[in-house]
């Protein structure tokens, strides 16, 4: 159990320094190329599911 904790603290402590960096230092995305991202959201959750449904019931 002392193990795990330490292992999710690491990890805690990892993601409240690399997030802010990542935020400083990433290059800013366009309006476009985010729109291009976004229109692929909602079918590949719907393929996501089917294929769960899929594992789920044959797997």
């Amino acid at each position: 159990m002392g193990t795990l904790l330490i292992i999710l603290v690491v990890l805690f402590l990892a993601l409240i320094v690399i997030i802010p960096l990542v935020e400083k230092y990433a290059p800013r995305g366009e309006n476009r190329d985010l729109n291009k991202i976004a229109r692929w959201i909602i079918p590949l959750m719907a393929l996501l599911i089917v294929m769960q449904m899929l594992r789920h019931y044959f797997g």
